[in-house]
């Protein structure tokens, strides 16, 4: 999940970064929900999430840290995964895990649209062929 939002391959998930996971998980949140939910769990105050930080989230959602109404707390809630039950390692193992399955679930799905297209580029040939046939075929039996 993590290495999955960070679009900018920089090791940190920040502002932007964050609000497009929530949206993704469909749990959007204000500007300053955003900026409290990095500020809850940001341990070097670079504005930014760091994997570290970011299964912080998990342990104190486990320890039951974490406010009720909190956006951290929607997140842990949404992401699958009990860090009380897999432990802080658990949940690294489970998001790279997560990660891969995803990016192979978009590798298939670029297949999938990729035959499509070609079915589509095919009939598209044979309907062009049909009518240049019928054209040469109406030249003939004038």
């Amino acid at each position: 999940l993590f290495s999955l939002y960070d679009s900018g391959r920089d090791g940190y998930i920040d502002l932007m970064e964050l609000k497009l996971m929530m949206e993704k998980l469909g749990a959007p949140q204000t500007h300053l929900g955003l900026k409290n939910m990095i500020k809850e769990v940001d341990e070097d105050f670079d504005g930014k999430l760091s994997f570290r930080e970011f299964l912080l989230i998990f342990h104190k959602a486990a320890a039951g840290e974490l406010e009720e109404d909190s956006g951290l707390l929607t997140l842990a809630k949404l992401s699958e995964i009990d860090v009380s039950i897999e432990g802080v390692k658990g949940a690294k193992n489970f998001f790279e895990a997560k990660a891969q399955a995803l990016s192979s679930a978009s590798k298939f799905e670029a297949e999938i649209k990729a035959e499509q297209d070609e079915r589509k580029r095919e009939e598209e040939e044979r309907k062009h062929r049909r009518a240049a046939f019928r054209e040469l075929k109406s030249a003939f039996t004038q």
